[in-house]
């Protein structure tokens, strides 16, 4: 027997939509209807026709331009909205008008004020009606996890009498939980006619945290079609997430025998698609597409992946489209973790090196939340080697505003004392710049200028990196302070005091070759 498999229907265009903040307009949907095609989902739920003209425009635009998913459009089980998803969907290469009401008590009582015999009888009328349009139709018992099990087993039964093709049992208020959502399929198998003639859709929402767990266990219970979202978006908490599903059956194949047709490498484009269109950025920690999904910090984790990929990562980031993993070098990494980047930064270090680099490492650590490759080499350039301070800042004072040069004065501390200048430029850290070029004697040429804010708050800690040219030599400086200016200066100078370092250094050697 093969392994079977699941029809993925996603809802990003309807139900995640729905979202607040995560509306879109007509050419966005088509882009990510485009991107649900090349993903390979089988199924687009691309609006609800007759909410307005936009929600209409936009399936009848997805029917028209996408012909390999079914296009399916939602209802409600009452004959305009039928009549308005078909006029949309009529040009689909592969239509489907899926038709919902809700069935539970607290529903029938309190939004629809209708009998359960009354239900019945729109349920009857309404599949009824679309079957007459289109040979697929999907029926929807809305808030079906909340209501009556019997009840639902009559709903399914006419559902199916009248020409339904697939059932759908939403947890509407994502109120149910893993094994008794299977139970209910589980029931529904059992007790309505005809069932095994169709297909079992599940529709889960995230309120308590549930819906990808939901839709493995109505899965493993017969369940053939989940009902999801591209990043979990949707109302309230959200939907089961279409990456979360999909990458499960993948990588647990072995406990869920089950496989889609979605093309995995596509997934996190597919994520960031769907976040460029709605400026809702992934959450870091999102699982299969987060930006810390493939990231680790810890250094025991670490030193397993470096060891060997499977230790700590139960899928490869390729597998889903993300370039690689990524080593976060923070407060918790370790020596293996380490050493690796400063090898591949060009720097292999010894035993007694890496125990000295690990240390300063350690201590950067405590004040930032991430190291960059910069402190990396700040720490091979100035902790491995003592850098002596030829120069030092004594005093510094800059003056600028709108209708006004920019102009400062810097007092410079170095072996023959002090010494003060003064200098204009286009802003005040070019003007102190200028300042320090004239008392050191050297000319630098700024080839980089980057600005980390160490703590947060209006008394931030700001650090300045620095990358200058003297003389055709490039030299990295940082400094830090409160005032961003100083920080600057202090760069600028630690930049100034390597050059010179590197000049003495190397004046002994060009004497003996002489």
């Amino acid at each position: 027997m093969g392994i079977e498999r699941i029809t993925i229907f996603d809802t990003t265009l309807r139900d995640g939509e729905q979202s607040p903040g995560c509306s879109m307009n007509l050419d966005e949907k088509l882009q990510m209807a485009r991107q649900l095609e090349a993903l390979g989902v089988d199924v687009i739920e691309a609006g609800f026709p007759v909410a307005s003209e936009d929600d209409f425009a936009a399936v009848q635009a997805i029917a028209r331009e996408c012909r390999k998913p079914v296009i399916a459009a939602l209802c409600r089980a009452i004959p305009k909205d039928i009549d308005r998803a078909w006029e949309a969907l009529k040009e689909a290469a592969r239509p489907r008008i899926h038709t919902f009401l809700a069935t539970s008590d607290i529903h029938l009582e309190y939004k629809l004020q209708k009998s359960r015999a009354e239900a019945l009888g729109m349920i009857r009328e309404g599949v009824s009606r679309a079957k007459g349009y289109c040979p697929e139709v999907e029926f929807s018992a809305e808030d079906a996890t909340r209501s009556d099990w019997d009840y639902l087993v009559e709903v399914f039964t006419v559902a199916i009498e009248a020409g339904a093709t697939v059932l759908n049992v939403p947890d509407t208020v994502g109120y149910t939980v893993p094994d008794e959502y299977g139970r209910l399929i589980g029931h529904l198998k059992e007790k309505v006619p005809g069932i095994d003639g169709v297909t079992i859709s599940v529709h889960c929402h995230n309120d308590l945290g549930l819906a990808v767990a939901n839709s493995l266990a109505a899965i493993s219970a017969g369940a053939r079609q989940v009902e999801c979202t591209v990043n979990g978006i949707g109302e309230r908490a959200g939907n089961a997430a279409l990456e979360e599903v999909v990458m499960a059956l993948s990588v647990r194949r072995d406990a869920m025998p089950f496989t889609t047709g979605v093309k995995q490498e596509a997934i996190y484009r597919t994520s960031q698609t769907l976040a460029n269109i709605t400026g809702n950025e992934v959450q870091p920690n999102k699982a299969i597409v987060g930006r810390n999904a493939f990231a680790h910090e810890s250094g025991i984790h670490q030193h397993g992946m470096l060891s060997h990929r499977s230790t700590y990562e139960i899928m490869t980031p390729e597998s889903v489209g993300v370039r690689q993993t990524h080593l976060v070098l923070g407060k918790h990494s370790g020596r293996h973790a380490l050493a690796k980047r400063f090898e591949e930064l060009g720097y292999p270090l010894e035993r007694g090196e890496l125990d000295k680099a690990y240390k300063l490492f350690t201590k950067l650590s405590d004040q930032k939340k991430e190291i960059f490759d910069e402190d990396l080499l700040a720490i091979v350039r100035d902790g491995l080697t003592h850098i002596p301070e030829t120069f030092k800042l004594r005093a510094l004072q800059a003056t600028a505003g709108t209708s006004m040069f920019a102009t400062a004065l810097v007092t410079l501390l170095s072996d023959d004392g002090e010494a003060t200048e003064t200098a204009m430029g286009d802003g005040p850290v070019n003007a102190v710049f200028a300042a320090v070029d004239k008392l050191t004697g050297l000319k630098g040429k700024l080839l980089d200028f980057r600005i980390h804010a160490i703590t947060g708050g209006a008394d931030a800690v700001g650090e300045v990196f620095v990358q200058v040219a003297f003389d055709g030599v490039t030299q990295g400086g940082k400094g830090a302070s409160t005032d961003i200016v100083e920080a600057s200066v202090r760069a600028y100078l630690n930049a100034t005091n390597k050059v010179l370092f590197a000049r003495r250094a190397a004046a002994p050697a060009a004497t003996e070759m002489r």
